[in-house]
């Protein structure tokens, strides 16, 4: 393989996966030897989805599927990019119609082999006697390689970084891209197998000293790659070409016997195994996990395989285009600078041609002004990318995996691997459609969209969800095709078996939420049934108040799908009924974990409360109210005893404040108790973190209501010196979660001090020397006779002439009119 003519043996072309210059070479390579056949380091059982990769609606990035048939879970995956070499063999062989094969070791094998390491990795407690899945296997990303354990598994031996090292480069990438990829770009040698003779000398010379470099899997599958190879060349003889991992060539070309290569072969494990193409992801590529996967930057190695010329000013024009469309100034005059600053960085660094390192140094510098805010950016639209591949119809999957792909055609959900936001309005068709999709897929546990917060609305009219479609997707996909072969039947089929497997009551409630909005109306009665028995076994208070929120929150849904939830009602207002029984007495004897987490759940059955009163049918009235009142006696109680917690008896109190169900002066009487000197200052900050913290508006109590606002800087203010650091962590934990208008409001107050007469009664005027809590002293009657004028426009007072035909406004105006508040609010 010296020279430019044929070589005498198999033509082996030795690649770095994922490689654009190693993809470039082998297409010269190819070109110039003409083989009579084509292998390519992949899984056998794959040969007959070859074909495919011909259709001009395979689009890489893609990736062959090998999951075990008992188990869909147990996958790995062979990632193809179009800067693959494998990818570029593969094409070349089918457009010429050159015979082409996989050689590595079958899928079977290697599943089985990975599954083994898992439970021998769990007998040694959770250490794997072997780290390496095998370069370039395909080991998938739920195969555990992890290190942990009683003893750690020699280190793999990274070939690029022995010999980047060997060159005096500290960062391998850089290495690579000197030496291989920008060799084409600046006029490299003319024999296209050049560059392979040299790599394969390289390779041998590591091979002599690290022997299987800690990968003791290779040996088995180097022996299946000569098995193949043999087959192939009694076949064509020597005009086989083979595109491997440069790692196996020294290998491949060893003269090993038939006899021996078998011998190892002999007894390995096996698995029954169906593969298929999916879409892989430049995102998916980036991560560290198999066939060689892990390159940090797919979108720039995609951006110099595909551009003719001139790469970096290519380059330099998509960032400035992608800056444009964030709205960042970016001028023609920015990528030109750019461009040469990053030329002259890669002289004085002493590299052939700018890199990305250059690149993106030039890119910070010039576009994004220094900031790594904008370079953060590049970083996630171009130099990862955000392509997703695309599989023709005809290629194999399982029936659940085809009627998702038809609903998503269905309802124009098109998978996209760029997170998006998704609004959903119920009321709609096809939104409501596109709902009941999503979460069926939840209750399969395939997790391509998450509820998120709604912007627009808090209704039950209104869903938003985040959608982000991920490789590994397909195999949730083919794992959930165990439960059925529709999304409905699989969901439904999977909801059952949970509603009878579930121990706990809050997970029952939880599937009976989720059958509802999934629209599950042969797996609901079943969720009912278990529903009912737990609910009926369980006493303990917090698990029942684990599990009312979820039931509050189906009925509430119910009336938006036209669901019949009258047996929910039941259950509902049972375990309300007994909360209310069993609250009390729980609510004391708690450390602060204990009291905090109940505190969680009080604020939940609050909620739930008020949603099953509002959601009451109109000739269940008087139960509703009784409920209501019931509760609210309960939380009286737990506000008037010192034996709660004083984060549960501060949340009560606030609750009934903001219900309407305890005035002010009481609220005030019930504070004043827990901050008087008697208390101890922790637990009157505990009373206070539950009174005015977490939750929204809490701050805006204390601005509006001087009195309360006096009462804690009273209480502060007397805290002994000695005990004020034991308050200070509750206290900055409270008031840090407010808004910073908030908190300079209240600095702003308490620097003020008490306003002069005290804060004013409700629905009174001011009165001289009288302000309206929050505000300075005084009134500035000039500016508020300005803005009288647009109030009166906003509250259709415009129109209200006075006795002489006009009408009036400013002082006079109210006092004819006696509108005394409007002043005020100015």
């Amino acid at each position: 393989m010296t020279g430019a003519g044929r070589p005498a043996g198999p033509l082996l072309l030795g690649v770095r996966h994922h490689g654009p210059g190693s993809a470039r070479a082998v297409r010269a390579a190819l070109d110039a030897a003409r083989p009579r056949a084509v292998l390519v380091e992949g899984p056998p059982e794959a040969d007959a989805l070859l074909p495919l990769a011909a259709d001009e609606r395979m689009r890489p990035p893609v990736a062959l599927l090998a999951h075990a048939v008992d188990d869909p879970g147990q996958a790995a995956f062979w990632p193809l990019a179009a800067f693959s070499p494998e990818w570029i063999a593969i094409r070349w062989a089918l457009e010429r119609g050159v015979p082409l094969r996989f050689i590595d070791l079958p899928a079977a094998n290697s599943l089985a082999m990975a599954q083994a390491a898992e439970s021998e990795a769990d007998e040694n407690g959770g250490h794997a006697p072997d780290a390496d899945v095998g370069s370039g296997a395909g080991a998938g990303a739920d195969v555990d390689t992890g290190t942990d354990g009683p003893a750690a598994a020699p280190v793999p031996v990274d070939p690029i970084g022995v010999l980047a090292e060997a060159a005096g480069y500290d960062d391998p990438e850089r290495w690579w891209e000197d030496v291989v990829e920008h060799r084409a770009q600046d006029g490299g040698a003319v024999d296209p197998l050049a560059p392979f003779a040299a790599l394969a000398e390289a390779m041998t010379a590591l091979r002599e000293v690290y022997g299987d470099g800690n990968h003791p899997r290779d040996t088995v599958r180097e022996a299946h790659m000569r098995i193949q190879l043999r087959k192939a060349r009694k076949e064509f003889g020597d005009g086989v070409a083979v595109v491997c991992g440069a790692w196996h060539v020294p290998a491949l070309g060893t003269g090993t016997t038939l006899t021996a290569d078998r011998a190892l072969l002999k007894g390995l494990p096996k698995v029954k195994t169906e593969l298929t193409w999916v879409p892989w992801s430049h995102r998916r590529l980036a991560r560290h996990s198999g066939y060689g996967a892990g390159i940090d930057s797919p979108g720039w190695y995609g951006h110099l395989f595909d551009a003719p010329d001139r790469p970096i000013e290519r380059w330099m024009t998509k960032v400035a285009g992608l800056m444009r469309d964030e709205d960042r100034f970016v001028s023609s005059a920015h990528v030109i600078e750019a461009v040469r600053l990053a030329e002259t960085l890669a002289a004085m660094r002493g590299r052939p041609l700018a890199g990305l390192s250059e690149t993106t140094d030039a890119v910070r510098a010039v576009m994004c002004e220094g900031s790594d805010v904008p370079l953060a950016l590049v970083q996630d639209r171009l130099i990862v990318g955000e392509t997703l591949g695309e599989v023709p119809d005809t290629a194999p999957a399982v029936p659940l995996q085809r009627d998702l792909t038809r609903l998503q055609r269905t309802l124009r959900l098109k998978p996209e691997a760029q997170e998006r936001e998704l609004e959903l309005d119920l009321r709609k068709d096809n939104d409501a459609a596109r709902s009941r999709l999503l979460h069926r897929l939840r209750v399969l546990a395939v997790g391509w969209g998450e509820p998120a917060a709604g912007r627009s609305s808090t209704g039950t009219f209104r869903e938003s969800w985040r959608l982000r479609w991920e490789p590994e997707l397909y195999v949730q996909v083919a794992e959930a095709g165990t439960w059925g072969t529709t999304v409905l039947s699989a969901a439904t089929a999977k909801a059952g078996a949970q509603a009878a497997s579930a121990t706990a009551l809050a997970e029952v409630t939880a599937l009976a939420e989720q059958c509802l909005l999934a629209e599950l109306p042969d797996a609901l009665p079943v969720v009912m049934r278990a529903l009912a028995d737990r609910a009926a076994l369980d006493t303990d208070v917090g698990r029942l108040a684990d599990a009312l929120p979820a039931l509050a929150r189906t009925l509430r849904y119910g009336d938006v799908r036209s669901t019949d939830t009258a047996a929910l009602a039941e259950v509902a207002a049972g375990l309300a009924e007994r909360i209310c029984v069993a609250l009390p007495a729980a609510c004391t004897g708690l450390d602060a974990d204990g009291a905090a987490e109940l505190r969680g759940r009080v604020d939940g059955v609050h909620t739930a409360i008020g949603l099953l009163t509002g959601a009451a049918p109109a000739d269940a009235g008087t139960d509703a109210d009784g409920l209501r009142e019931r509760w609210t006696a309960v939380l009286h109680k737990l506000a008037a005893r010192d034996t709660v917690a004083g984060v549960v008896r501060g949340r009560a109190t606030r609750l009934l404040l903001d219900d309407g169900r305890l005035a002010q002066d009481g609220a005030a009487r019930l504070m004043g108790l827990a901050l008087s000197p008697g208390t101890p200052p922790a637990d009157a900050a505990e009373w206070i973190e539950g009174f005015v913290g977490g939750a929204a508006g809490g701050g805006m109590l204390l601005v509006h209501d001087e009195r309360l606002l006096g009462l804690v800087d009273a209480w502060l203010t007397g805290v002994p010196t000695d005990r004020f650091a034991d308050v200070l962590p509750l206290l900055r934990r409270t008031f840090s979660a407010y808004e910073a208008g908030v908190r300079r409001t209240l600095g702003e107050l308490v620097r003020r001090g008490p306003a002069a007469g005290g804060p004013p009664a409700t629905g009174t005027g001011t009165g001289a020397g009288a302000t309206a809590p929050g505000f300075g002293p005084g009134l500035d009657e000039a500016r508020a006779d300005a803005v009288e004028p647009v109030l009166r426009l906003l509250l259709g007072l415009h129109n209200d002439p006075g006795p002489g035909g006009e009408a009036r406004s400013g002082r006079a105006g109210r006092a004819a009119n006696a509108e005394e508040p409007l002043g005020a609010t100015g």
